[in-house]
Formats: structure tokens, sequence, C-alpha cells
């Protein structure tokens, strides 16, 4: 069945479990990728201070709060 990305093309996200020796947010949507095997939706993300894109499902991350926007 296919679902609708909650997340759009340049949002601001952060990642809700970081991994050890990883960047914090935010980071950025750089691709809407198709859903997993389990249905979850995926993306490409990018922190502006890394050269790594990572792949996350959309239950790994939620909408950034940037200065005083909030990205919804």
């Amino acid at each position: 069945m296919q679902h609708d990305h909650e997340f759009q093309l340049g949002d601001q996200v952060e990642w809700i479990r970081v991994p050890l020796n990883v960047q914090r947010g935010p980071y950025e949507i750089t691709r809407q990728l198709p859903e997993g095997a389990d249905g979850t939706l995926q993306y490409r993300m990018k922190s502006p201070t890394e050269v790594t894109e990572r792949v996350v499902t959309e239950k790994e991350i939620s909408h950034s709060h940037a200065g005083n926007q909030v990205f919804v």
C-alpha cells in the first residue's frame, strides 16, 4: 500500500535516536525513498557538517525546531 511521505525535500529534521559517534541534527531531507519491505517510508538526509548522506525511516526522525521557526 502506497503512503504519503510526511517530510518533504528541504525539510529540517532531527534524528530521534542518534547512534554514538554520529553528528546530531539538524539534518536536511535530500530525497524521499520508497517504502521498505515493512511498509515504512524512508528518506535520505544530510547534516550540513557532514559529507555523508544517511538513510532513515520515517519513524526515526521528527520535525526540527530551527531558531524561531517550526517546520511542520
